[in-house]
């Protein structure tokens, strides 16, 4: 997010929403729809381009998409004050709440969409449920920003999923293809997940921008100060997180561009449980985050970590486990043509909730204040 928008906290209330905003912010909508255009088109008329992108792969992880990731996250880390990450993690409410969210609510909400909505579709349900097992820790941390979250809160919960995902993302994946279809009657799946793409996956996507932010903000302040790293410095990356976020959608949507626009009734069919994920762990977490006091902009994290999915993540573990062509690996793909233009969405939901909802709460971004007095 360009720190224009970031700055419309402190901005003056009386100034026009718009005005306060860059063009790039300002038509942020249209440019993501733009990139998925362009990277579903390349995808489908170039031939050989997605055999070309894959092919550059350290391990299980696409070199040219991890560096779109990493242009995305890395100035968004750079703005979190580390310093006051302790606080954050001594906030029983939040934490307990996101761990709950997470990593029972989530998986278990896609496991019963994708058994209600896809009794017949054996591939796409599992992919579904390989999606909700993978909590994200990547894209999230533009939207929060994008919404006026709490960056330390982010950057705390993200590294919580990240821990968590390596621990219990196999064990989880064999609950809920194996064990709990049991329990209930339903046919069973067997997969096997690799451990050790799930910690390259969390290491390259989240580790390397982590640290990369944390010694820019500590050297950074370090040689010349707060006031210049935040005034200064911040502002002239900050776009940079939105170059490398349409980056990296022209990227995905181009790898597997022939896949989706091939497939259109699929895509339909499997898009419904998606949809439906994600506006209901978004609202749900939402209410659940003002329930219990957490004020707009931890309610704000706590909702888009909770809702988010790494399907960086769920797309080599399918592909891997089930097969480049595998109705899994479909189900994995169809994740960010959903996921990308849906959180958008929900980022202007979580703006007009903050102002209907947070009435006289600091954290309440200023340009949302505003116009709610307009």
């Amino acid at each position: 997010m360009s720190d224009v928008v970031a700055e419309g906290r402190r901005a003056g209330a009386d100034a026009p929403v718009l005005a306060r905003l860059s063009v790039l912010d300002r038509f942020l909508p249209v440019w993501i729809v733009a990139a998925m255009a362009t990277g579903l088109l390349l995808g489908r008329l170039v031939p050989g381009l997605d055999e070309a992108l894959g092919a550059v792969e350290i391990g299980s992880v696409s070199v040219p998409v991890a560096v779109g990731l990493l242009l995305m996250m890395y100035p968004v880390l750079a703005k979190v004050r580390y310093s006051e990450t302790g606080r954050i993690a001594a906030d029983r409410r939040l934490m307990v709440s996101s761990l709950v969210l997470n990593w029972l609510v989530g998986p278990a909400l896609m496991f019963a969409l994708a058994w209600l909505l896809l009794p017949d579709q054996p591939e796409f349900r599992t992919g579904l449920v390989v999606v909700g097992l993978a909590r994200c820790i990547a894209m999230v941390l533009i939207w929060n920003d994008l919404s006026c979250g709490d960056r330390e809160a982010a950057a705390v919960l993200v590294a919580v999923n990240s821990v968590f995902q390596i621990l219990a993302f196999a064990a989880l994946g064999w609950f809920y293809l194996q064990v709990l279809p049991g329990w209930l009657g339903l046919p069973t799946t067997s997969a096997d997940f690799s451990v050790g793409a799930i910690v390259v996956s969390v290491l390259v996507f989240l580790g390397v921008p982590l640290l990369a932010g944390f010694l820019t903000r500590t050297l950074g302040e370090r040689a010349r100060g707060r006031a210049w790293y935040e005034d200064r410095f911040l502002p002239r990356i900050g776009p940079v997180a939105l170059y490398g976020l349409l980056f990296t959608i022209v990227l995905l949507f181009a790898l597997q561009g022939d896949a989706i626009t091939s497939r259109p009734g699929d895509v339909a069919r499997i898009a419904l449980p998606l949809l439906a994920y994600f506006v209901v762990m978004f609202a749900g977490s939402f209410v659940l985050g003002r329930a219990i006091g957490l004020g707009y902009a931890k309610t704000s994290t706590l909702s888009f970590t909770a809702t988010g999915n790494n399907f960086e993540l769920a797309i080599a573990v399918a592909i891997g486990t089930f097969g480049v062509t595998s109705g899994q690996a479909l189900a994995g793909v169809v994740g960010p043509l959903i996921e990308v233009p849906v959180l958008v969405a929900l980022v202007h939901v979580a703006l007009w909730a903050g102002r209907r909802f947070f009435p006289g709460d600091p954290t309440v971004p200023a340009s949302a204040a505003a116009s709610s007095r307009r």
